[in-house]
C-alpha cells in the first residue's frame, strides 16, 4: 500500500497550511488507499539519514508507492495522477497543459508569494524597499492569473485536474494578507470553489483532526 509521509506535528503557524495536504487532497479525489506515517517536525523526524534517502531536503510530504520513492508535492500528485488514470486528461495535449500549469503554480505563482511571506516572517522593519518590489511581483503574478480566469473555470483544462490542486492551495495558503488577493475577484472565486470540493473539506477535516500543533 502507498505510504504517504505527512506531519503528526508541526509549528502552529504552519498547521493547516502544510504540503502534505495537496497530496492527501488528491489521494482523497482519487480515492486512492494509502497510510500515514507521521512526522514529528519539531522532534527532527525529517532530519535523519533515514529520511532524507527518501527527500533529499528533508522536507514533507514523500511517498513509498510500493518501493518507489518520491518527494516534491507536485511530482506526487502528476505521478499519482498518471498512475490512477483520474485528474489528468488522457490526451497528449491535455496532459501537456495540466503539466504547464502545474509547473506555473509552483514556480511562477508561488515564488513570488513565498519570497514575500519569509520576507514579512524575518524582516526588522528596514525592508520597505524590498518589500514593495515583491509585492509588485506578486501583483503582476496575480493580475496575469486574473486575465487567464476571464472564461475559465479551472486553470488547465474544461474540467479540475491536479493542476487545480496546486494552484488553489498555492492561492489559500501562500496569501497570509487577504488584501493581496481581494483585487482579484475571478482569482478569489476559483479558489474558493475548489475549496469548497467536498473531498478538500473531507482532506482539511481530517487533517486538522490528526496534526498537533507545535
Amino acid at each position: 500500500m502507498l505510504k504517504l509521509y505527512g506531519f503528526s506535528k508541526v509549528n502552529a503557524g504552519a498547521r493547516g497550511h502544510t504540503r502534505d495536504l495537496r497530496v492527501l487532497w488528491a489521494l482523497e479525489e482519487m480515492q486512492i488507499p494509502f497510510e500515514i506515517a507521521g512526522m514529528d517536525h519539531p522532534a527532527h523526524d525529517l532530519n535523519t539519514e533515514a529520511y532524507r534517502r527518501l527527500s533529499p531536503f528533508e522536507q514533507i510530504p514523500s511517498i513509498d508507492d510500493d518501493g518507489l520513492l518520491l518527494s516534491e508535492s507536485a511530482a506526487i500528485v502528476v505521478h499519482l495522477a498518471k498512475k490512477s488514470g483520474r485528474l489528468m486528461p488522457a490526451d497528449r495535449a491535455g496532459e501537456a497543459q495540466v503539466m504547464r500549469w502545474c509547473f506555473a503554480a509552483m514556480n511562477s505563482v508561488e515564488m513570488p508569494l513565498l519570497s514575500l511571506m519569509v520576507l514579512d516572517w524575518s524582516a526588522d522593519g528596514s525592508c520597505g524597499k524590498h518589500r514593495q518590489f515583491l509585492v509588485g511581483w506578486v501583483n503582476r503574478m496575480l493580475g496575469n492569473l486574473e486575465r487567464w480566469f476571464a472564461n475559465r473555470e479551472f486553470v488547465a483544462t474544461d474540467n479540475f485536474t491536479v493542476a487545480d490542486i496546486l494552484m488553489a492551495h498555492v492561492l489559500s495558503s501562500g496569501i497570509k494578507d487577504a488584501s493581496l488577493i481581494a483585487p482579484y475577484p475571478k482569482l478569489v472565486s476559483y479558489r474558493d470553489r475548489c475549496l469548497a470540493r467536498s473531498a478538500w473539506k473531507r482532506t482539511f477535516e481530517s487533517y486538522c483532526a490528526r496534526v498537533e500543533a507545535a
